[in-house]
């Protein structure tokens, strides 16, 4: 019973670490995309929708997806997706990307806001430290209490 206090959140941990890494990761893809000065027409090929939550009267999230094709500089054909893009974007129309030269393939069809970005990898690695930092707080108080528990049992 005792490794299910220290392996739970040790797992939790772990997939919280990657969940601020690809925070991080996305927020300097779209820095080094924005700031390379690279930008095409690219073509809306694909639209669509993902749908999670809503079992068991949980609240429903809707995520909107767009598959974008364009032409680099040089003359690479680079299709790419991108979530949460804007919702009057559909089939057939025409956005400006951002991309780095080195990686393309990381473009971006958001509008430059720098700000923006920053604060939400803030908030969201900001969040990450926190559920962290309680997971480490229950393993510590499972610890210390076990060990209480252990020191009154070994009198009896």
């Amino acid at each position: 019973m005792d490794v299910f206090f220290y392996a739970l959140p040790a797992v939790i941990i772990f997939f919280v670490f990657l969940l601020a890494f690809r925070a991080i990761r996305r927020a300097q893809e779209l820095r080094r995309a924005w700031g390379s000065g690279l930008t095409a027409e690219a073509r809306c090929l694909r639209s669509y929708t993902t749908v999670s939550g809503g079992g068991h009267d949980t609240s429903v999230t809707t995520t909107l997806h767009h598959v974008y094709e364009f032409t680099t500089r040089d003359g690479r054909v680079i299709r790419f997706e991108e979530s949460n893009g804007r919702p009057t974007v559909v089939e057939g129309d025409i956005v400006t990307v951002h991309y780095a030269a080195e990686h393309p393939e990381k473009a971006t069809a958001h509008a430059p806001n720098p700000v923006r970005a920053a604060t939400g990898t803030i908030v969201m690695v900001a969040f990450c430290g926190l559920l962290i930092a309680l997971c480490i707080v229950m393993m510590v108080t499972f610890h210390h209490v076990s060990e209480g528990v252990d020191s009154m049992t070994d009198g009896i």
